[in-house]
């Protein structure tokens, strides 16, 4: 039985793993708690020589610090996986952008470092920090007073920087923002992996937003695009993910998708897409944590497209006013609540700039319509009380 490192795991990777019964196949051994919730505490070096003692055949982790942790693992013990330089060309924005540009120019939006003055390309602008989660300190743009700088240095990227500069970043590259042209269109995750340099996609999920808001409401699989253009975006994947040097572990590119024109790059992730596992395991009956399991013990993954029955759907419950936690839902199967009682929704949880999020659940359905009429009857009957 093979060992499999999986560090500082969510839940939903604990949930996943024992729901697809990955446990009688691989022997999991989860190393270290959720870096969301230890921000400041976290000390990278002794947590490394913590997992050199424990035995491996494979490492994953499934968010940006952990997944960065996991491919420095795999180079101290020679196991598989993305090596941490490839890592870092997903995660630090500058570094990625450049690389795609090398070889997706018509896929990859104008960009520059913010630096107070407006860029080479005209308004609307969108502004991201060069490293960051969700989309914490990310925003539209409209002209130069909109061009906010870098402010104080987040905990968030202090816990970045310490991890990064184990794999060769200067610290210093982790604060700072990127200004980007603005791009409208569809919103899509296109996730796979790289196995020995053949990119290979499992699906692509289409990203819908609450109405009137920048805030994600729910996650549609599989997409609505046409096949072309799914096409189009399977073969950007498989130019940038060679030349960001990725192989050996699971991606997703974020693309927004305009109605004329080349598809646009909005990001890519060296991880695997966790809230997306349900979905594509209802769809097409395929886990792809065990795929993401055999990949980081070498194994090709062999993911093979089957028929797709019917559409799966990742709902984000939110709301745009904050409020005290008075009570929330009991636990069910299948719902990540992401509140708890006697807080502010301001003081707990990681949310983007306009929203907070209560809870995630998924559904299934045999259509698009009944998938997201389930999803509105779900949100009905949770009884959050807030104040």
């Amino acid at each position: 039985m093979r060992d499999v490192l999986v560090l500082c795991p969510q839940q939903r990777d604990i949930r996943a793993v024992r729901a697809a019964g990955l446990d009688r196949e691989f022997r999991i051994r989860f190393v270290g708690d959720d870096l969301d919730a230890k921000d400041d505490a976290f000390e990278p070096t002794a947590f490394l020589a913590e997992c050199d003692v424990v035995p491996a055949d494979g490492v994953i982790g499934t968010k940006d610090r952990s997944a960065l942790l996991a491919s420095l693992v795999a180079e101290r013990r020679g196991l598989p996986g993305p090596t941490a330089k490839a890592m870092l060309a997903c995660q630090h924005k500058p570094t990625s952008r450049r690389l795609q540009q090398e070889v997706a120019h018509a896929a990859t939006p104008q960009y520059a470092i913010l630096n107070g003055f407006a860029p080479p390309f005209a308004a609307p602008w969108f502004v991201k920090p060069v490293v960051g989660r969700l989309s914490q300190g990310a925003h539209r743009a409209e002209d130069v007073s909109d061009l906010s700088g870098p402010g104080a240095i987040d905990r968030y990227r202090t816990s970045y920087a310490r991890i990064a500069a184990l794999a060769g970043l200067d610290p210093e590259l982790v604060n700072g923002f990127l200004i980007e042209e603005f791009v409208a269109g569809d919103e899509v995750t296109l996730e796979g992996y790289v196995h020995e340099g053949r990119v290979t996609t499992i699906g692509i999920t289409d990203s819908v937003k609450y109405e009137g808001t920048n805030s994600f409401e729910r996650f549609e699989y599989p997409s609505g695009l046409p096949a072309s253009r799914q096409a189009e975006l399977a073969g950007l994947a498989e130019r940038v993910l060679p030349a960001l040097g990725f192989d050996g572990g699971f991606f997703n590119v974020e693309f927004v998708v305009p109605a004329t024109g080349p598809a646009q790059i909005v990001e890519v992730n060296g991880r695997i897409a966790s809230q997306f596992a349900p979905l594509v395991e209802a769809v097409e009956g395929q886990s792809t944590y065990e795929a993401l399991l055999r990949l980081a013990t070498g194994e090709d993954p062999g993911w093979q497209h089957g028929q797709e029955n019917g559409v799966a759907i990742s709902y984000c419950l939110r709301v745009f006013e904050d409020a005290y936690v008075r009570d929330v839902p009991e636990a069910q199967d299948g719902l990540e609540v992401l509140v708890r009682p006697g807080l502010r929704l301001s003081d707990q949880g990681l949310n983007d700039p306009h929203s907070f999020r209560l809870a995630i659940f998924s559904e299934w359905a045999p259509t698009r319509e009944e998938a997201v009429a389930r999803c509105r009857e779900r949100v009905r009957e949770l009884r959050f009380e807030l104040r």
